[in-house]
């Protein structure tokens, strides 16, 4: 009993030596692969332009909106969440590879406890995330200065910059965690893209980032379902430059989104790090 109650408390321990080697792995190798640091910003630069100047004719604002809200700026938070999400999830690719060229099977025969793998392979993806998002919502102001976005109406000020870095990178984390539940039994990145096409795609765009719940029956449901959503609307809120949007049905409170979005980081987490306990005979090749 007391054998395996001393086990399990190690694998739940923290090697921050090993943490930040494998931060620092990653973040090098995402800025040596110059088309990741360019792709991971443009289509989602390319998105809001033309679909916030082709449909912001036929948008219809939600009651809890400000007055004047437009779908560039309605859309704007989306595609920051966007930007988290792929490049939260697509850091975590790395795992298929690493087994693929045995470094990870080097990794994990090592006396380092698996919640420090976990969590550097998090942090690592979680910074890259934050950092791209961060520089987009630079961004913003520069396209509508240059007339990309005219429809553009939203910021932080610098007192609420904090807040929103902070909540950046807890849904980064959630997200970065969510796509190593997904690549840890992956075999191949095959398989990682179809999950990516079948699952993680309708998550983003039943979110509310594309377009708003409304009085649509079933699909409202779904979204209300999705964590996703709680990540957007609470970054929406963060980024609201008028009076703080009210809560509705479809636009919960600050503290509900953020409470959604720490437990879901929370069980994504704790999965992730049972999962890399188990044995597997995939690890082993």
């Amino acid at each position: 009993m007391s054998e395996s109650m001393t086990a399990s408390q190690g694998a739940w321990r923290i090697e921050w030596g090993a943490v930040r080697t494998l931060m620092v792995r990653e973040l090098i190798r995402f800025f040596r692969q110059r088309t990741r640091v360019v792709g991971a910003l443009v289509q989602p630069i390319l998105f809001w332009i033309l679909f916030g100047a082709g449909l912001r004719g036929s948008f219809k604002a939600p009651e809890w909106a400000t007055a004047g809200m437009t779908y560039q700026e309605y859309f704007f938070p989306g595609v920051a969440v966007m930007i988290l999400m792929f490049t939260a999830i697509f850091s975590t690719i790395s795992i298929i590879e690493d087994r693929k060229e045995g470094f990870l099977q080097g990794v994990l025969v090592s006396p380092v406890p698996r919640s420090s793998i976990v969590l550097g392979k998090l942090l690592g993806g979680t910074i890259l995330a934050v950092l791209q998002a961060v520089l987009f919502l630079l961004l913003g102001p520069l396209l509508k200065i240059v007339g990309l976005a005219p429809d553009f109406n939203t910021g932080v000020t610098l007192a609420g910059f904090i807040p929103l870095l902070l909540f950046l990178f807890l849904l980064g984390f959630s997200l970065t965690a969510l796509g190593y539940l997904i690549a840890w039994p992956m075999e191949s990145t095959q398989g990682f893209h179809a999950i990516m096409s079948v699952f993680l795609m309708p998550m983003w765009l039943l979110s509310g980032s594309f377009f708003p719940a409304g009085d649509s029956g079933w699909l409202f449901w779904i979204i209300r379902a999705n964590p996703l959503t709680y990540g957007v609307t609470g970054l929406r809120r963060l980024l609201s430059s008028g009076p703080a949007l009210p809560s509705a049905p479809g636009n919960p409170s600050m503290i509900v989104c953020l409470t959604v979005t720490a437990v879901a980081c929370i069980i994504y987490v704790t999965i992730a790090i049972w999962m890399t306990r188990q044995r597997a005979t995939r690890n082993a090749r």
